[in-house]
């Protein structure tokens, strides 16, 4: 006997019913060959439907044609029972893999009737079914009859040495059916057939199939079907017959919209070329430092000290030279500046006696300075340390106080920073704004990008397309944070920076014998706020350990002043937690 595989679709167990063991043969035309019968099935009462709507009668005749097209009519005889028509349900779709589907294709339907039945057919596609529904202009009841033809494409498949026609001709009702019968007209000599019934996939074989005497016809019978049911037949014709063969569609999924092939891959690789090209573009045209600073740090890199006289950078402050070097204004930066502010006689910072508070804290002390040559951010920076929060002016201010407080006001320090670089010529933009801009514009190029993404996947294969638009604006938003461009008076002041801070990182200050104690202790002061930009405090400050030793009386700094018995021995440390507190306690801010 003749076999093919069975589709490729889930057996219901569902629609499991009891089967009848008995068996029946049934008597073919003269030199027919009888097959072995398979089992009837249940009832139509096991399905829940009354008698007063069913199928009573169902036959089919396929004929194979050129093509592979097979033309089916369908007589049909209903039993209605107050409804203007029915329907039937065509499996016309199988998921062969992951990105292909096998379908079969039903085409020119139409529908008449010989004694007044619904004749006009139409039909939908739900999922992976066709549904034939036939309605006519009235309701009905009693029987009719209905004749249903139509055209079904990639039933016939190419097996080895046979074309396999399988198609199930009968089923997919929603009510029970009584009889069934199917005749498949192979136009040449059938080599096999058989038949299967119950839910798509059954292996369960029909009541009866045959081949007539010629073997030129394959008849297939079956009694008894419930709602849902189904009768497949398959007939086995020499090869090459009616040229037919399965039909075969990419099915659109997450796999099928992110496939790489020549064409996805040859875009995605464009795109990313054009786009991060065109953010590597954009830093060299407008992030890039106008600079050589390789070339310029080496004119940086001498001991800025002549004589007794300290004299920085090209006369930039600590703060200044933080957000150059960086391009931000930290917190780091508003420390630094308020130790030079101390530094340069505007404040006088107290170390508090942790024997006598119980914790360690510092007071900053306005002292009586006019503040002339004061830069602006400056001015903001000691006015907002030393002004209560109802605008009463201090002489005096414990760090822990500005815990929660300062918060709100270091905002305006740093814009007021921003502000300076640019008025010193550094930048052509606030570093901040530019930032921000390229920025927010990798952001919105991302999340268009995403959505893109999202809209090719749902509706093509191209999903790899809009990958390379995210990644673009990833690298655009990353990028932001190097886009802020130097001029070149700023690249040549950071240049002598670079210089400098490898200076400070030797940790010594040259000692020629000439140099007093005190003077070193005053240059190391001086030095002091911009050790403290470059994170070099811990080191920079044990060079005021020795000129401490040397110096008579130098328990002090002019600028600092420890608690009792307390010397420039015990200053590094002292240093250290002062601008860790500083840092913290000036960027903390309280909840409301």
């Amino acid at each position: 006997m003749f076999r093919s595989r069975p589709a490729s679709l889930a057996v219901s167990a569902a629609l499991a019913v009891p089967l009848l063991t008995s068996t029946s043969a049934a008597a073919s035309e003269a030199g027919g060959t009888v097959a072995e019968a398979g089992a009837p099935r249940a009832g139509a009462a096991a399905s829940g439907f009354t008698a007063a709507e069913r199928v009573l009668k169902d036959d089919v005749v396929l004929t194979a044609g050129g093509g592979g097209t097979v033309r089916v009519k369908e007589t049909i005889v209903y039993r209605f029972a107050g409804h203007d028509g029915f329907q039937r349900t065509y499996p016309t779709r199988v998921h062969e893999s992951l990105t292909e589907d096998r379908v079969y294709r039903i085409e020119n339907l139409r529908a008449a009737s010989p004694d007044g039945g619904p004749s006009k057919a139409t039909s939908s596609a739900k999922g992976l079914n066709t549904v034939v529904k036939v309605a006519g202009g009235r309701k009905l009841t009693g029987d009719h009859t209905v004749v249903l033809e139509y055209d079904v494409r990639g039933a016939i498949t190419r097996m080895g040495a046979a074309d396999e026609l399988r198609w199930p001709v009968v089923g997919g009702w929603k009510v029970p059916l009584d009889e069934a019968k199917a005749v498949v007209d192979g136009g040449a000599m059938i080599r096999n057939v058989n038949c299967f019934t119950g839910p798509i996939g059954s292996t369960i074989g029909c009541t009866q199939y045959y081949t007539n005497h010629t073997h030129t016809q394959g008849v297939f019978a079956q009694q008894g079907m419930l709602p849902g049911e189904y009768l497949t037949v398959v007939a086995g014709l020499p090869a090459g017959t009616t040229g037919g063969h399965a039909i075969y569609e990419r099915r659109h999924t997450v796999a099928t919209a992110f496939s790489v092939n020549a064409v996805t891959g040859a875009a995605l690789a464009g795109l990313l070329v054009l786009l991060v090209g065109g953010v590597a573009a954009l830093y060299l045209l407008r992030g890039r430092d106008a600079r050589t600073v390789g070339k310029r740090a080496a004119e940086g890199d001498q001991v800025p000290v002549a004589g007794a006289e300290f004299e920085p950078p090209n006369g930039v402050r600590p703060g200044q030279i933080g957000t150059l070097i960086d391009e931000q204004a930290d917190v780091i930066d508003v420390t630094a500046t308020i130790v030079d502010l101390a530094v340069r006689g505007y404040l006088l910072i107290e170390e508090e006696d942790r024997a006598v508070t119980g914790r360690l804290d510092w007071t900053l002390r306005r002292l009586d300075r006019p503040q002339t040559d004061l830069l602006p951010y400056e001015r903001i920076l000691l006015d907002a340390l030393l002004t209560a929060p109802d605008g009463t002016v201090l002489d005096a201010v414990a760090l822990s106080a500005l815990g929660g407080t300062f918060a709100t006001k270091l905002s305006q320090v740093r814009s007021a920073m921003y502000d300076d670089v640019v008025k010193q010529g550094w930048f052509a933009r606030r570093p901040d704004t530019v930032r921000s801009r390229w920025t927010i514009a990798g952001i919105a190029l991302t999340l268009l990008g995403i959505a893109g993404t999202v809209a090719l996947a749902l509706t093509t294969e191209w999903a790899l397309a809009g990958l390379a638009l995210i990644i673009a604006g990833a690298a655009l938003a990353y990028g932001g944070q190097y886009m802020p461009a130097k001029t070149a008076r700023g690249a040549t002041v950071l240049a002598h920076t670079i210089g400098f801070r490898a200076f400070l990182e030797r940790g010594g200050i040259p000692d020629d014998g000439t140099m007093a104690a005190r003077q070193r202790i005053a240059l190391f002061s001086r030095f002091l706020p911009y050790a403290v930009v470059f994170d070099v405090v811990a080191k920079w400050a044990e060079t005021v350990k020795d000129a401490g030793e040397r110096a008579e009386g130098a328990d002090n700094l002019y600028w600092y002043e420890g608690p009792a018995e307390w010397d420039l021995s015990k200053f590094a440390e002292s240093m250290r937690t002062f601008t860790l507190a500083t840092s913290g306690s000036i960027s903390q801010s309280r909840g409301l």
